[in-house]
């Protein structure tokens, strides 16, 4: 009597990926597996899959970074089962959290992969993904923006000079960069350093007006529906609108607010043994961006909307930072709400 095998045999890969080389560990169903290095070239990995294993169900694994997507869009061309996960949500035993190296690293993948318990992290397509790079420049650029005011202002402290009352804001108006231009120093080197950062200042200041430009035409033309939506919503401007769609992507993907919430950071961390039960606060694992985002909307939302005012009102006397944090989730529930049933935002509306 003659045996039939019935599934393919299944092949494991966890890869701890680098910019030169790779960490490469394979196992299957029946063997712990063989961990080597190579070079950062997946046609590299299906040749070596191909010559020893054929015939193989292939799943890979690696961990969300530097590196990108570019891989696992190989791996999927392939015909692979690929994942990109977050390194945390990998579990490492008591003592593999003491010790941490390349090779321990791919063989965690490895083994995670092989059991079951890796869950891939939503990998955007190649336009979102090109669009958020452009909306990540403008973030950098925000950054050398403030910290170029700051080497001004550092300067100006330095040397003494005080500033007139009108101008001691973070607003800095065009008189108040004449008033800059136009400063005098007993020496010359100390101007042609204040000449050098308003150079830069200028610079940065332009390239963050056009980007910003670039930014909200882009999401305006190409995601206009959603874009309107979002803009309906009382604090949510332009940017904070292109920033939603380019870090969080399409709404709708998320099943509930509590899922939304998780991923956005806008949930309590919860601490429960026995009889005690301890509200932690906000999750530490968050998209610390968007968070941001939407508190800083919430300010706006319970000026614009009663509704949203009435609520914050009703948590008087706690914290301002935990009421505050509440009216975000309650703005993120509705945010969440605008998109799925795609009717624009309603000031007053209390359901």
């Amino acid at each position: 009597m003659k045996t039939q095998q019935t599934a393919h045999p299944k092949l494991f890969i966890g890869i701890d990926i680098h910019k030169r080389s790779w960490k490469v560990h394979c196992s299957t169903e029946l063997f712990c597996g063989k961990s080597f290095s190579m070079s950062s070239d997946p046609e590299q990995l299906l040749n070596y899959v191909t010559k020893h294993f054929p015939g193989h169900e292939v799943s890979v694994a690696y961990e969300a970074g530097c590196c990108g997507y570019h891989a696992h869009r190989c791996f999927e061309g392939y015909g692979w089962r690929s994942l990109v996960v977050n390194p945390a949500d990998i579990h490492r035993k008591g003592k593999e959290k003491h010790t941490k190296t390349d090779k321990i690293d791919a063989q965690l993948i490895s083994r995670e992969l092989k059991d079951g318990r890796l869950e891939s992290i939503v990998v955007p397509d190649i336009e979102r993904e090109e669009l958020r790079s452009l909306f990540r420049r403008r973030n950098d650029l925000v950054k050398d923006f403030r910290r170029i005011k700051s080497y001004i202002k550092m300067q100006l402290l330095y040397f003494g000079i005080k500033e007139a009352e009108e101008f001691d804001n973070d607003h800095w108006s065009h008189r108040y960069r004449n008033w800059l231009d136009d400063m005098v120093f007993k020496h010359p080197t100390a101007k042609a350093t204040l000449e050098s950062r308003m150079r830069s200042f200028r610079f940065v200041d332009q390239e963050l007006r056009d980007v910003s430009t670039q930014l909200r035409r882009y999401c305006k033309v190409h995601y206009k529906k959603d874009y309107m939506l979002l803009r309906s919503i009382p604090g949510v401007g332009g940017i904070v609108a292109c920033g939603i769609l380019c870090e969080l992507g399409d709404l709708r993907r998320f099943n509930s607010v509590k899922h939304l919430a998780g991923y956005v950071g806008l949930a309590p961390g919860v601490h429960q043994s026995g009889n005690n039960y301890k509200v932690m606060g906000i999750t530490p694992r968050a998209h610390r961006l968007i968070r941001s985002y939407f508190v800083e909307a919430s300010w706006q939302a319970i000026r614009a909307d009663p509704v949203m005012q009435a609520y914050y009102r009703k948590h008087t006397g706690k914290n301002v930072k935990s009421i505050i944090i509440k009216v975000a989730r309650k703005l993120l529930s509705r945010t969440l709400a605008v998109i799925k049933t795609e009717i624009p935002y309603t000031i007053g509306v209390i359901e």
